[in-house]
């Protein structure tokens, strides 16, 4: 699986180039286009099995209940893919290692990478995050998404997040939810209330832009719907 993204980091689109007999996950939705032979198997966990509960786990994390497979013909094809918020795309390649990704940033990943959630502990319902975040593992590309900018920040030690702001970690780190100032008073009174500390030594890929926050700015100005 080969995968090219264009028009970074304001309104990314992935290009996935699959040789026959490949096959490429990606979340119901996320196809623009793709080579006019391509099969597309939909099931709600991996091709060839599935189950509701795989599906209902997903919803909770944030992501569509379904997953539609792609599998080319003889001579190989295209699939093109895109998030529904306007932002940046990355790819990445797991070598038998985990990634825990933040729900709805997860956009597709080759067959060999195992897709299934976490439970994160109520430390994410405190911090206004869902319970449930995406666990990928095994060894293959992924692709993800993030609302504006991605960007990498490598962690030796300990280092601060705003929780809307992350997008992925590797899962040799640990993440505690604290206040961002000295004081708890302070904290919100700054805008920033709740923050995760990251420790150990891994990556964390976060975001330029919270959607949480530009949905509250935006909600109010949006005009009641008539009836």
């Amino acid at each position: 699986m080969q995968v090219e993204i264009f028009s970074g980091p304001g309104n990314s689109a992935a290009k996935i180039v699959l040789a026959p007999n490949e096959t490429c996950t990606a979340e119901a939705g996320a196809m623009i286009s793709m080579s006019h032979d391509m099969s597309v198997d939909t099931t709600t966990h991996k091709k060839g099995s599935g189950g509701v509960l795989k599906g209902a786990k997903r919803l909770f994390a944030g992501e569509s209940f379904f997953l539609n497979h792609f599998t080319p013909g003889p001579g190989g094809g295209e699939v093109w893919v895109a998030p529904t918020l306007a932002g940046d795309m990355m790819a990445y390649e797991l070598a038998n290692e985990k990634m825990i990704v933040q729900g709805g940033s997860f956009v597709a990943a080759e067959s060999g990478v195992e897709i299934d959630l976490g439970w994160e502990g109520f430390k994410s319902l405190f911090s206004g995050e869902s319970l449930f975040w995406i666990h990928l593992s095994g060894s293959g590309k992924v692709i993800l998404n993030a609302f504006g900018a991605i960007y990498p920040v490598s962690v030796d030690g300990d280092y601060i997040v705003d929780t809307g702001h992350i997008v992925a970690f590797n899962e040799t780190l640990d993440f505690a939810i604290t206040k961002a100032g000295k004081s708890w008073v302070g904290s919100f009174l700054g805008g920033e209330a709740l923050v995760c500390k990251f420790s150990g030594k891994g990556t964390v890929w976060c975001q330029s832009h919270n959607p949480h926050s530009f949905g509250q700015t935006l909600g109010p100005m949006l005009r009641p719907r008539k009836e």
